[in-house]
């Protein structure tokens, strides 16, 4: 019942507004039939109700035009006060305007409309009681106009904070929510890159091998039996990455087995042992001291690596490529190098291979350099952090 009445009066103003009205009305004439000793009771007398009737209407709109509502009751009132000055009621419809006026008004507004009718209030009445403005009925009334301005002003400061704390909790529950959203964007990107490579790689390979496989097929069974061989074993090796790369989307509870380790330095022999079974000379050589190195740049680094000898593979007729780890005191440097014919690499930033190591190394503070050499071939640098710096808060 209590929730039901709140919705009506949310939804209907008029209502809400004319409900203090109505009850001054009423409770003034209740004065009005009251004793002096509140004990002899009599029929209510029509003057002071129909005086504070009249002051009461302008409440009907005191939410839509406050200041104009406060001149009206005060008026009225004040005229109330002048001919009758012993009526208890009054000046009650100026409180109600002046309370409604301090809660929807700058507390500036409020505050001088405040004291300026306080001010008159006491004066009319005291010039009308024939008392001095400072005797405790008229004080009374001084009180009483200021304490509905400061309610008043107290309720509005209280409603605009909680307007500020839930602007707040909204802006907090977007900014959680575009935070969510560029997360969720960033995984997808990520996620794609991985597939990108573990596809390019292979596939590349798979197609080389296949092609050295028709070509010996008649001349060379047995050399052609080996190239099926590794396009059987780089296509399960394409799988198993696959597999562990969308084993990255499976949820927490899901089994240990279903996720299976991300590569890392340790496995380019591996890899490097997949492309020189498609036709290419690899050699990997390693410099400076071995130091540990933080999982995201050894994946970061492996990946680097991978799309380097794809890339040769499809572009650059290299029969050799080498392969040079630099360990530093904090930086872990990666330089490809291929032997292919001038004009026949990609250049920088072409295609979606190098554009993902640029961004690969960029995400974890590193960088990548790519480009043809003078003398022929291509070369692909990149300076990666051993140890990543903390994410900040």
């Amino acid at each position: 019942m209590v929730a039901l009445s709140r919705r009506l009066l949310a939804r209907h103003e008029r209502i809400r507004d004319a409900l203090p009205a109505v009850v001054l009305v009423l409770v003034g004439a209740a004065a009005t039939a009251a004793g002096e000793n509140g004990s002899d009771w009599h029929a209510p007398r029509p003057g002071g109700t129909a005086w504070m009737a009249v002051a009461c209407v302008p409440l009907v709109f005191r939410s839509r035009w406050p200041l104009p509502v406060v001149f009206a009751s005060l008026a009225v009132d004040l005229a109330h006060l002048s001919v009758a000055p012993d009526f208890s009621m009054t000046p009650a419809a100026s409180l109600v305007a002046l309370y409604s006026l301090a809660t929807r008004s700058s507390r500036r507004t409020a505050w001088i409309v405040g004291i300026t009718a306080s001010v008159l209030i006491t004066t009319v009445y005291a010039i009308a009681d024939s008392e001095p403005p400072l005797a405790g009925t008229s004080l009374l009334r001084f009180d009483l106009a200021i304490a509905a301005t400061a309610l008043g002003d107290a309720v509005r400061t209280r409603r605009r904070h909680l307007a500020e704390v839930e602007a707040r909790a909204e802006r907090a529950e977007r900014t959680r929510e575009e935070e969510a959203r560029r997360r969720v964007t960033e995984e997808r990107v990520r996620i794609a890159r991985e597939l990108h490579d573990v596809v390019a790689h292979h596939i590349t390979l798979v197609n080389a091998q296949a092609g050295v496989a028709h070509h010996l097929m008649r001349n060379d069974p047995d050399r052609a039996y080996e190239a099926l061989a590794h396009i059987k074993d780089n296509s399960r090796a394409a799988l198993d990455e696959l597999r562990a790369t969308v084993g990255l989307l499976r949820q927490p509870d899901d089994g240990p087995d279903s996720r299976a380790p991300i590569p890392g330095l340790a496995d380019l022999d591996a890899l490097v042992g997949g492309v020189r079974a498609g036709g290419l000379s690899v050699r990997v050589t390693a410099a400076g001291t071995p130091r540990p190195v933080a999982p995201t740049t050894e994946l970061t680094a492996y990946r680097i690596v991978q799309e380097a000898l794809t890339n040769t593979h499809k572009h650059a007729s290299a029969t050799r490529v080498e392969v040079v780890l630099d360990f530093g005191p904090d930086r872990l440097r990666i330089t490809v190098t291929d032997d292919g014919r001038p004009g026949a690499s990609p250049g920088p930033g072409s295609g979606h291979g190098l554009i993902g190591m640029y961004e690969r190394a960029t995400a974890i503070g590193g960088a990548v350099t790519a480009g043809p050499l003078p003398e022929g071939g291509f070369q692909v640098v990149a300076e990666l952090p051993l140890a990543l710096a903390p994410a900040s808060a």
